[in-house]
């Protein structure tokens, strides 16, 4: 994935449809979490089993697929319009987890870290 050409095709979306005014954090961020929704809304009701066989619904994995498309593309937006290096938060975070979850702690189970 090019995240820098994807930002770069939101930017002339926007800019083309005079967006960008509407593009702040907190719209961005809102419309994250609306679509982080509607992928969670996919699977509501459904039991574990029921969520793993959507993989064998042409159907089903469509709509996964716009929505996981959709958190996506607000990601990079919010991203870009933040001036985030999202290679070096994602760094920064993974090396976070590393330390509060320890392997010979956090192995096998969901605790939270500060429960480990």
């Amino acid at each position: 994935m090019d995240v820098e050409q994807i930002q770069q095709q939101l930017r002339d979306f926007a800019r083309e449809r005079d967006w960008e005014q509407f593009h702040t954090p907190k719209n961005l961020a809102s419309a994250l979490a609306v679509e982080a929704s509607e992928l969670l809304e996919i699977f509501q009701w459904l039991t574990d089993s029921q969520a793993a066989a959507i993989k064998g619904d042409a159907e089903s994995m469509r709509k996964v697929e716009e929505e996981v498309a959709d958190v996506t593309l607000y990601l990079l937006r919010f991203a870009d319009v933040l001036s985030l290096d999202l290679q070096a938060v994602v760094d920064r975070k993974l090396r976070i987890n590393a330390e509060k979850y320890p392997v010979e702690k956090a192995r096998g189970n969901a605790k939270k870290h500060n429960e480990l």
